[in-house]
């Protein structure tokens, strides 16, 4: 009979948050369990994030060597091999899958590879079976021709993150995702992109750098987050080498073509329509949203009050540090250390040529009251060589006239992730525009939040 060892806390699913979530909880002294289906790290690591910034690095490189080459100083040719850089990432990816483990194995957690199941026994206890994939490179030896473990859980933890969302096309089989990238033999000819948000952005910056004749297909307007001027922008001269066709419907879906209420168009077709939440391993043990997400309270606890979720799974604003925060959240409450999980102002960004980053507060804003500034980026470090082209970026700022608080902030530029992400801290703060007045900038800079708070 096999042995069911009962473990206080169980943590399914290594992303962002449930990475997070398990090492908050040894860092405080609790006994964890850490069960990751494929991949330590998410899809930031793996499939998203970090792989759209390794390949942008390059994609910069390329266009700032034609940008140089236009200008006149640099003459020559760049051959790219496109698998190589691939592979490339796939070596640096382990080096940090072994980092983010002995991470977590610091704080006397244990980390384990396999796909997990769960069910509620008729004690009503959390029963946790693992299939164990002793394939993976990170599996400890002492599980080595073992099948199967079974755990029982005091308390578990759902981080199983999401997955890209196929739309019901038909041909939608010999379409690519995201998570398909890293694992192409060499840069379309041509690709088509369905979808009109973020990802589906980036890839097409990156494929088209690359030498992809490459077409958006939005099923409605692209990049609707965005403020009018700052699409207009990344439309005109970031992303100005895609065809972008917006309200259009796919029809079909074949291997080599694609077929839309707009004509037919000829190459690979990459899927980047969303995510869906992995919840389907909780399904009938929890209650769920509409949209199949995990249904949490203010504490991270399911419908049932041992059962914690977080990050992607959970819906909601699915960016790898909100995803952070709440696996921090929800294992401090796993520990009995009660805390809420406050609503904040959020930034984003999208990591193109320049990087694109916004932020907003959630509440409604009288438009009445509002006054907007824009200027260009201005021509400091990354940037002094796209003044003469008129190429460096723009910087928006709503005020509301009456409380001074800033509403929405927008800024295209080499430094605007984190100009963003730290005005976004301020606006948490309350911080008001006359307190720029003491503000002082590093020189010289990019960002030109500043500038604009420091004149309005």
């Amino acid at each position: 009979m096999e042995e069911i060892k009962k473990i206080k806390n169980i943590v399914i699913g290594a992303g962002p948050a449930g990475r997070l979530g398990s090492f908050e909880l040894g860092k405080l002294g609790e006994e964890t369990l850490l069960i990751e289906k494929k991949y330590i790290a998410g899809t930031c690591l793996n499939e998203g994030c970090m792989v759209v910034c390794a390949l942008t690095d390059i994609s910069r490189f390329i266009r700032n060597f034609e940008r140089f080459s236009e200008i006149g100083f640099i003459d020559g040719n760049i051959n790219f091999d496109y698998k190589s850089a691939c592979d490339n990432i796939k070596k640096t990816q382990l080096f940090l899958r072994k980092l983010n483990q002995e991470e977590n194995e610091s704080v006397n957690n244990n980390v384990l590879y396999g796909e997990a199941s769960v069910e509620i026994s008729d004690e009503d206890r959390i029963m946790v079976n693992v299939k164990l994939d002793n394939s993976n490179a990170l599996q400890k030896e002492e599980y080595e021709g073992i099948d199967s473990l079974t755990f029982e859980a005091e308390n578990l933890l759902i981080a199983t993150g999401a997955r890209p969302f196929i739309p019901n096309i038909p041909g939608a089989e010999y379409a690519l995702t995201s998570s398909d990238v890293l694992d192409l033999e060499e840069v379309p000819a041509k690709l088509n992109i369905v979808g009109g948000g973020i990802i589906a952005t980036e890839l097409s910056n990156l494929f088209s750098s690359f030498g992809s004749e490459v077409k958006i297909i939005a099923r409605s307007e692209i990049l609707k987050d965005l403020e009018m001027e700052i699409k207009s922008y990344v439309v005109k001269k970031l992303i100005n080498e895609v065809e972008i066709y917006e309200n259009t419907n796919v029809l079909e879906i074949s291997e080599n073509s694609i077929r839309t209420d707009k004509g037919e168009f000829e190459g690979k077709t990459l899927i980047a329509t969303g995510r869906v939440p992995n919840s389907e391993i909780i399904r009938d043990i929890v209650e769920l949203n509409d949209d199949g997400s995990i249904k949490v309270n203010e504490f991270f606890q399911t419908s049932n009050p041992h059962i914690y979720a977080a990050g992607d799974v959970t819906g909601g604003i699915t960016l790898t540090p909100y995803a952070r925060k709440e696996g921090i959240s929800a294992a401090r409450n796993m520990a009995g250390y009660l805390n809420k999980f406050d609503d904040i102002i959020v930034p984003q960004s999208l990591t193109l040529d320049l990087d694109v980053s916004f932020t907003q507060r959630q509440k409604e804003q009288d438009s009445e009251n509002l006054e907007d500034i824009i200027i260009p980026g201005l021509g400091g470090p990354h940037a002094f060589w796209r003044i003469l082209s008129g190429g460096t970026g723009i910087t928006k700022v709503s005020l509301d006239r009456e409380t001074e608080e800033i509403v929405r902030a927008s800024q295209i530029s080499p430094s605007s992730i984190d100009d963003t992400a730290y005005l976004a801290f301020l606006m948490n703060m309350g911080i008001e525009k006359e307190d720029f007045d003491d503000f002082l900038e590093v020189h010289p800079s990019t960002d030109a939040y500043y500038k604009i708070l420091k004149i309005m």
